[in-house]
């Protein structure tokens, strides 16, 4: 999400940054900027919408070498327009940011006291005008980027050009990618490697806390006290459609690896565990919308779908609010009943899918307050409704939905918890201790991808398996669904997911000693129900792969496989649990050769119904 792009040497600096931004539009967008020299002046071009706006008003006759920085933004704070873009400008100074700078609003409070006028509606903007003021205040460039860092909180990667210094370009990451590119007499900086690959394959990865100088003559790295750090730099032996993978043999694996920062960004900013509550409330977000209502119907497709039926889980069971889950292809053909007491909401990735789309309309149409669920800024499930609450994914280019899934049911939570709390049934303390646990699953993520070649070896075992079953109860009988959605559609095995008390009212016919049965048995409510539906797998001869929370060595020695899972709220573990079954059906989908971002007779957004 956003993307960066600094360079210093001797280069055509607009068709170098024109170039790198391309390279870096698979992270996703809706504004574009750039500040470059031209005769001794710094000079601001941004434009709103896609890269070709921004290449219309930049000038004919580019001017050559010198330095520049550019960006693509994603609205968090403030809607995509020329005054939101990046570069933003105070004094000499001009700044590109991604990230989200959590204590904003009381800079700018303070700024403002100190005679600052702010045009924009961001976060950003505050760190340009920051850096401007204490360099009034008689510091250095550089001493005024340590102590900016020192009073912003947050998480950011910045790159900062002024009209003072020419011959220099400053960067500084805290939780945010940037990627330094050593070359012969240009330097180079990027939130990734794509940016500047097709110049220097020299890189240097700058770790949080990390401020670096660059200049033609070379790169110089600093601690935030000013100390020197020697850093070597490496070679990074890629092709540029490789790069795009960022190393990664597919974008289904890499998508799957992004979770830990896809959930991070779908919870920046709208975390307050002091108070114990989601905050929603931005631009995108109407308070009054559930208020009042006297159910939610949720509606989707696919993987939004199953995301809706843990959704359902989510409202009732935190919010206390009643929850009807609609397939959206057959919601307007029953005739629905609704009111303007029915709150419904749309979950779509895209937000272009057009069964999604016509059931939200129709659901407009007969008065009831609509919000999307959606990951695309702009599209059309967000015109469409009342309200949005975007998920922050970034763009997911394989077919099969990873990231977009978990980043749903983290919306979902956040959205569950907010409303709980408005309505008075989810009190502080509850509301504290799920947010804690919420801020911990990026970590938890990141230990079950660890894990990975533990589930590659268990696909090796199994992929010439024809038939899985997946089973689940409460939360995840969804993830069930889900997790037999992604082996069908990467490998194309039959598979199915069931409710596991449903097991034996039919599908356990069909189990023998060919079929592996993937069953998650979290230590939950109905941890004892899960392993007797085990015990019953057991004994007809079924492939037990059980997945178990990390301390529980009782199933061991009862399944075939175990994988093991942090342990975690009831409600927050479909999120986990749902992370080793699609390392699961990809790893499967690589060793039957599959087209795995591709799979056959798929699209990626359904646009016809």
């Amino acid at each position: 999400m956003c993307g960066i792009i600094g360079y210093i040497g001797n280069r055509n600096v607009l068709s170098l940054l024109i170039d790198g931004l391309k390279k870096l539009e698979y992270r996703g967008y809706d504004s574009a900027g750039v500040a470059y020299f031209s005769d001794g002046n710094l000079e601001v071009r941004r434009a709103p919408g896609r890269l070709s706006a921004l290449e219309a008003i930049l000038p004919a006759q580019a001017p050559k070498g010198s330095a520049g920085i550019g960006h693509t933004r994603w609205a968090t704070h403030g809607r995509p327009t020329e005054e939101n873009a990046h570069p933003h400008s105070a004094g000499p100074f001009s700044v590109v940011h991604n990230g989200i700078i959590e204590n904003h609003i009381s800079l700018k409070k303070d700024l403002q006291a100190k005679g600052h006028t702010f045009v924009s509606d961001t976060d950003t903007e505050v760190i340009t005008r920051l850096i401007d003021q204490l360099c009034r205040e008689g510091l250095s460039i550089e001493e005024a980027l340590q102590r900016c860092v020192e009073q912003i909180r947050g998480s950011f990667a910045i790159c900062l050009l002024s009209e003072e210094e020419p011959d220099r370009l400053i960067a500084v990451r805290s939780g945010c990618p940037l990627v330094l590119g050593v070359g012969e007499s240009e330097s180079f900086v990027a939130s990734d490697i794509p940016a500047f690959l097709s110049h220097t394959r020299e890189i240097i990865f700058m770790e949080d806390g990390e401020i670096a100088l660059l200049s033609p003559d070379g790169i110089e790295i600093h601690d935030l006290k000013g100390k020197k750090i020697v850093k070597p730099s490496q070679q990074i032996s890629w092709d540029p459609v490789m790069a795009e993978k960022g190393g990664y043999r597919h974008f289904m694996q890499k998508e799957i690896h992004e979770q830990p920062r896809a959930i991070t960004d779908t919870l920046r900013g709208r975390v307050d565990e002091e108070s114990g509550n989601a905050i929603l409330g931005d631009q995108d977000w109407d308070h009054g919308n559930g208020l009042n209502c006297r159910r939610a119907v949720f509606i989707g497709c696919g993987t939004s779908w199953h995301a809706a039926l843990v959704g359902k889980f989510l409202f009732e069971g935190i919010a206390k609010l009643p929850v009807e889950v609609d397939i959206a292809s057959e919601f307007r053909y029953r005739d629905p009943h609704l009111s303007p007491d029915d709150w419904v909401i749309g979950i779509s990735q895209s937000g272009e899918t057009a069964d999604t789309l016509a059931a939200m309309k129709e659901a407009r149409n007969k008065k009831a307050p609509t919000l999307s669920i959606c990951n695309v800024v702009g599209s059309s499930i967000s015109r469409e409704t009342d309200s949005v609450l975007y998920t922050h994914a970034g763009p997911e280019i394989s077919v099969a939905s990873t990231k977009a899934f978990t980043t749903q049911l983290t919306a979902l939570t956040l959205l569950s918890i907010n409303l709980g709390r408005r309505r008075g049934v989810l009190s502080e303390e509850e509301g504290k201790q799920l947010l804690h646990h919420l801020i911990l699953l990026p970590k938890q993520v990141e230990s079950l991808l660890e894990g990975e070649n533990k589930i590659k070896e268990i696909a090796n075992r199994y992929f010439r398996h024809r038939d899985f079953l997946f089973l689940g109860r409460s939360l995840l009988y969804p993830v069930a669904l889900e997790g037999a959605l992604k082996l069908k559609e990467v490998s194309y095995i039959h598979a199915e997911g069931y409710p596991a008390g449903e097991m034996k009212h039919g599908p356990i016919a069909l189990i023998d000693e060919e079929m592996p049965v993937v069953i998650m048995a979290p230590k939950d409510a109905v941890y004892e129900k899960t392993v007797s539906n085990i015990m019953e797998v057991k004994s007809r001869g079924g492939i037990i792969i059980a997945l178990v929370e990390e301390e529980d060595h009782d199933l061991a020695e009862v399944a075939d496989e175990v994988i093991p899972v942090p342990k975690t709220l009831p409600c927050l573990s479909p999120i986990l649990s749902t992370i080793p079954l699609q390392l699961l059906a990809y790893h499967i989908a690589v060793q039957l050769g599959s087209d795995v971002d591709q799979p056959r007779n798929l699209a990626k957004s359904v646009t016809v119904e």
